[in-house]
């Protein structure tokens, strides 16, 4: 599986982005797939992720701002984000969790939010 991730850039405080991410290869073995981020200075974590049947988790942090979706058969996952924060400002990076193989990630893409 290999992924790619778009959609970073630079936005003021309260602003939004949508992140996407392709996916491609052997898809069908993928059974969720989300967003982590790494800040300056900070430990990567969790932004949101989705599953199989469409269940999501996110972060505390994030909850009622971001919002994760996917295509049917794991072509793509989103990330919409808005209500940006400055603490927000992070490489965002996608992951697949893959049956039988664990984590696939992506390159990450720039998310800077200037207050």
């Amino acid at each position: 599986v290999q992924l790619q991730a778009s959609g970073g850039g630079l936005v003021q405080a309260g602003g939004s982005l949508r992140l996407s991410c392709a996916a491609s290869g052997s898809i069908g073995n993928i059974f969720a797939m989300g967003w982590y981020r790494q800040g300056p200075g900070n430990q990567r974590e969790l932004v949101a992720v989705i599953a199989d049947g469409g269940t999501t988790r996110y972060a505390d942090s994030v909850k009622g701002r971001f919002t994760v979706s996917r295509d049917n058969g794991w072509n793509a996952v989103y990330l919409q984000m808005n209500g940006l924060k400055a603490e927000d400002t992070a490489v965002y990076c996608c992951n697949a969790k893959i049956i039988m193989r664990g984590d696939q990630w992506g390159q990450g893409t720039q998310v800077t939010v200037s207050s």
